[in-house]
């Protein structure tokens, strides 16, 4: 993908803060769809993730950064997540940075796809929050088939072996949106719209 990846990664930033920010501290020992994930666990994930392309955007090794963090408060998730993304605005603001090549856990590649994978993950992970809290806010439907197509790009197959960490595809439930569409390219059980 030859796009700037920038405005899509924000919007997805944006509505992912939004849901977070609805988490209640009752919430986070719920199962998530994410397999082995509870909300916290998902939650921890989410904010070491964005701190993780915060690092890559800046220059530095991704894989120096553990995707999940400790110490956050139950109250505390909102107010993580806002610093990270914003660290993710910080480091990406220079074009220069969409060629330069990063590394990620998946291999050395321009940042521009890099940060593209990271809309996956977010809208992924975003989906599998908002699965978890009962579905409270409306998702933007651009994100997710932003991200849909990058998932076809980087996971064509639908087989997928133990050194990728996402499940073999499923079918996707008649009708299914591009979330739903992209759950279940990425090994999630969607189910039919509620």
């Amino acid at each position: 993908m030859n796009i700037d990846p920038r405005p899509v990664y924000a919007r997805a930033a944006e509505q992912a803060a939004a849901l977070v920010a609805t988490v209640r501290p009752e919430q986070l020992s719920g199962a998530t769809p994410c397999t082995g994930f509870d909300v916290r666990t998902l939650l921890s994930h989410i904010v070491g993730g964005t701190r993780r392309i915060a690092v890559v955007g800046a220059g530095g090794d991704g894989l120096a950064v553990r995707p999940f963090v400790d110490g956050v408060a139950d109250d505390g998730w909102a107010a993580a997540y806002d610093a990270a993304r914003s660290e993710v605005r910080r480091a990406w603001a220079d074009d220069a940075r969409l060629e330069a090549a990063v590394r990620v856990p998946w291999g050395e590649t321009p940042g521009r796809n890099a940060l593209s994978g990271y809309v996956m993950e977010t809208a992924t992970h975003t989906w599998d929050l908002w699965e978890a809290l009962g579905r409270p806010l409306e998702l933007d439907p651009e994100v997710a088939e932003f991200a849909l197509a990058v998932a076809h790009a980087v996971l064509p197959e639908p087989e997928r072996g133990d050194d990728v960490p996402f499940d073999s595809a499923r079918p996707a439930p008649e009708g299914a949106d591009a979330y739903g569409r992209l759950a279940a390219w990425l090994g999630r059980r969607p189910t039919e719209a509620r």
